[in-house]
């Protein structure tokens, strides 16, 4: 209980310390027209209260993740604490954050554009397909995952397949209406819903006493899987998720103000690390031990374990609003992930997005693509999804250390982590059965060798732009590099 409590607590002070800092280091600019304004086009671009931008930021950047994969990732033990604070409070936030600014700075630009402008040309095409896959994957695993788990809740009443239809339908709407149509209104909302049931989860926790595991470092995984690269790709969203990156920018684009980003971005990673850690702590204490917990899953799965939880802590109707605010959150990255693939799309095709027509054409073949994968294995989908986001994460973590290089700042609060999680993501492909499935020595040392080629082409791209004056805040800097 000791470590549970601590590691809250420093989430917290994450926020006011290091997340400060990190603003420090960025430099926002208060009176610096946002893009919400300078663009403002009625359907992406809608200038948003900070509350609501925060709530709606949390929504979209949460899904599953901090709930699903902190359950699964309590198998490794205590451990996994260690990864939820660290990664969330150097990694997880500061990705966000400078993602998200990043993002304003460049007329609300997705991620494959960023890469393009700070890591080369070459990079379009690359980012751009990582991109997509990774949206389509989680718009799809974010509709298997609350179908079954709204289907438990109503004991079969309701056939699968429909309750899937209704969430798609509901995906459709959301990615193509404005932006405050539907999103703006009723997210602040599930957001609210979300929060109590996760605080209702961890304060029932405190009262009962429950059994939270204290700090080791052993691995206590019934299967012995490796802590290491398969923690991380275990709990991503809880701790460091590149789906984050593609959501980032939607609220780059209804952000009022520069001042507003720590709270938006960095503070809001913060709420998941707490969402996750209060998940990883109830899987860990509720199921007598690990092995009870892993033969849970093995029965009833993730979801299933979801809901158990739920009901034993908070009684039937405070569980069944717990399981209601679990199944909020992939509906409400499910739509948004659909809407920033929309949106990539748009960018790279050079498609305006004001018609409703314009929408449509993009949006249809990502629908029925996605339908077709919610007849994949939902572990197969899990596995893809998980080396898809971190890789992106990656990309994401090293756009924003060049950033940082080019504006002559620290760029040190990138750049660690971003070589920590590409080690991570050629270990996990290597290792992997989903992969190279080589064994797990040989996949340290590839992971070392690859690694390293990855900082070695970031260097000479970084000596090559001190060639250059990078137009990093004016808008007309869009894409343009001017030469001294």
């Amino acid at each position: 209980m000791i470590t549970f409590l601590v590691c809250i607590v420093a989430l917290i002070a994450g926020y006011f310390t290091y997340g400060k800092f990190v603003e420090r280091v960025f430099g926002h600019q208060e009176a610096r027209p946002t893009p919400a304004y300078v663009n403002a086009d009625g359907v992406d671009y809608v200038p948003m209260s900070t509350p609501k931008n925060s709530l709606i930021q949390l929504l979209n950047i949460a899904g599953v993740g901090p709930v699903f994969g902190p359950i699964m990732g309590a198998l490794y033990g205590p451990v996994a604490f260690l990864w939820i604070v660290i990664g969330c409070i150097f990694a997880g936030a500061v990705h966000d954050y400078l993602t998200g600014m990043i993002s304003i700075r460049n007329r609300g630009a997705h991620l494959p554009e960023l890469a393009t402008k700070f890591l080369g040309k070459y990079m379009k095409h690359v980012v751009n397909v990582f991109a997509l896959l990774l949206l389509v994957l989680v718009g799809t695993v974010f509709v298997t995952s609350p179908a079954t788990l709204l289907y438990n809740l109503m004991d079969a009443k309701v056939s699968l397949a429909v309750i899937t239809f209704a969430i798609f339908a509901y995906y459709i709407l959301a990615t193509l209406l404005p932006v405050d149509k539907i999103i703006g209104r009723i997210y602040p909302f599930f957001g609210a819903l979300l929060v109590i049931s996760a605080l209702g989860i961890g304060i029932m926790m405190l009262i009962t006493k429950a059994p939270i595991p204290e700090l080791t470092l052993q691995n206590m995984h019934p299967g012995d899987l490796p802590i290491f690269p398969m923690l991380f790709f275990t709990i991503t969203c809880g701790a460091l998720s590149g789906f984050h990156a593609t959501q980032s920018p939607i609220i780059s684009r209804t952000t009022q103000n520069e001042s507003q980003g720590r709270k938006i971005f960095y503070g809001m990673m913060i709420a998941e690390g707490i969402i996750a850690m209060i998940w990883a702590a109830a899987a860990m204490s509720l199921f007598n031990g690990y092995n009870g917990l892993n033969e849970k899953l093995e029965a009833i799965g993730t979801a299933g374990v979801v809901s158990e939880a739920s009901i034993l802590m908070l009684g039937s109707i405070g569980g069944t609003l717990a399981v209601l605010g679990v199944i909020i959150l992939p509906i409400t990255s499910g739509d948004t992930a659909f809407r920033a693939a929309r949106m990539v799309i748009a960018d790279y095709l050079k498609v305006g997005q004001a018609k409703i027509i314009s929408r449509l054409w993009i949006a249809v073949p990502l629908f029925a693509i996605s339908y077709i994968l919610t007849k994949i294995d939902f572990n197969i989908l899990w596995r893809y999804f998980s080396w898809a986001n971190q890789a992106t994460a990656a990309i994401a973590l090293w756009v924003g250390a060049m950033y940082l290089i080019i504006a002559k700042k620290n760029h040190w609060i990138a750049s660690i982590p971003a070589v920590f999680m590409t080690y991570n993501v050629f270990v996990y492909i290597l290792y992997e059965k989903i992969g190279f499935n080589l064994p797990l020595n040989i996949s340290y040392i590839g992971g070392v060798v690859l690694t390293l080629i990855v900082v070695a082409a970031f260097v000479m791209r970084a000596m090559n732009v001190r060639g250059t004056e990078f137009l990093l805040d004016e808008d007309v800097s869009y894409f343009k590099i001017k030469k001294v």
